[in-house]
């Protein structure tokens, strides 16, 4: 299976937090899968790094990179095909960042692990 990380799983799964589901954690343990983080996600982990909303131990552009790896996850980058799917999205979710990833879930054909319910809005597979 090909599985789109939400920032909040990713974040949730290096740190071992609670709120992430047995599921969820199946779905990335499980090493048949191939794991995707959208760099929406990074420019938003950026963003509330920046305004002191998100602690990290280290930079994002260095905490990240590292985490991704270690973690076999594979950085997906952000297309006019995405962009402009992400535009016509009926508007459920306002996010910026949650609607291009679940533009590019959509148009990659990818799983999105999330527990964002405006998500199951949406013609895309969610999982948690």
């Amino acid at each position: 299976m090909k599985i789109l990380l939400d920032t909040h799983a990713f974040l949730w799964w290096i740190t071992d937090a609670p709120q992430l589901s047995e599921t969820a954690r199946n779905i990335i343990r499980n090493s048949k899968n191939s794991l995707y983080w959208s760099s929406a996600s990074s420019w938003e982990v950026a963003i509330k790094y920046a305004l002191g909303r998100l602690p990290l131990p280290d930079k994002p552009e260095i905490f990240l990179p590292k985490e991704l790896e270690k973690n076999r996850i594979e950085s997906l980058p952000i297309t006019d095909r995405h962009a402009f799917y992400a535009g016509q999205l009926p508007r459920h979710h306002k996010d910026p960042f949650d609607r291009m990833i679940i533009a590019q879930a959509a148009t990659e054909s990818l799983v999105l692990l999330s527990c964002d319910p405006l998500f199951d809005l949406y013609d895309t597979d969610v999982r948690w």
